[in-house]
């Protein structure tokens, strides 16, 4: 008799403890089918590091000889400018002239007065961006020396362009995941929750973009990180 009371204690012991353990399993199953996902946005200006300023200039002619002479004269006059200020051999490349043949293109039907149209373009790549816009508002002087620099061709814009994005990102990732977590504890205050831990979070990819059409050496970066918290009663 004696022994029975025992097991039969041990057992109620025994169902007791499982009841709970199947209640607290039951409870966490559930928390964590309550998750809030929201998002953080992280956004900064930067100055543009790196410039690529082509100068483009057309010539015509009906001699390709003349043509090629006066090219050259023009390259160097253009050269020996971004030299005067500044610029090294490193940062000019002097491309071969785009040359039509205006009496081989079999659209043209109407008579033509120049045989020979050519495209030149030097380009200036350069880190010294504040440099290089000093000048590209000086290129005035090269009309001054008969080189009429060509705009208006989207192929020949001047690029603006940052390059040091690693050195910012870890700064923007956390601001990115703070602002994250503070929608979130938003979410649980608004909701009668309290936030719990991640569940999973994935990070958005870095967008570079002009702050607007007139400051092209102004960047916006922007990243947008996801977060999954859990939500606990």
């Amino acid at each position: 008799m004696k022994n029975w009371i025992v097991e039969s204690i041990i057992l109620a012991a025994g169902l007791i403890v499982l009841g709970l353990l199947l209640n607290t399993g039951i409870n966490n199953f559930t928390s964590r089918d309550r998750v809030v996902t929201v998002k953080g946005l992280a956004e900064m200006e930067v100055a543009a590091d790196k410039v690529i300023w082509p100068l483009m200039y057309k010539d015509i002619g009906n001699d390709m000889e003349t043509l090629y002479t006066n090219i050259q004269s023009k390259n160097k006059t253009i050269v020996d400018f971004l030299k005067s200020n500044g610029i090294s051999s490193e940062e000019i490349t002097v491309a071969p002239p785009e040359i039509i043949d205006m009496e081989a293109e079999r659209y043209i039907n109407q008579a033509i007065q120049y045989r020979y149209n050519a495209t030149s373009v030097i380009t200036v790549t350069s880190n010294d961006v504040d440099k290089i816009r000093k000048l590209i508002s000086e290129q005035t002087e090269l009309l001054r020396q008969g080189v009429v620099i060509t705009g208006g061709d989207y192929r020949f814009n001047t690029l603006y362009e940052f390059t040091g994005l690693n050195n910012i990102k870890p700064a923007m990732i956390e601001d990115a995941t703070k602002n994250a977590r503070e929608a979130a504890e938003k979410f649980a205050l608004d909701s009668g929750s309290k936030l719990g831990k991640i569940r999973n979070a994935s990070q958005g990819q870095f967008s570079i973009s002009d702050r607007d059409a007139n400051t092209p050496f102004i960047k916006n970066v922007r990243v947008v990180t996801t977060v999954n918290y859990y939500l606990k009663n």
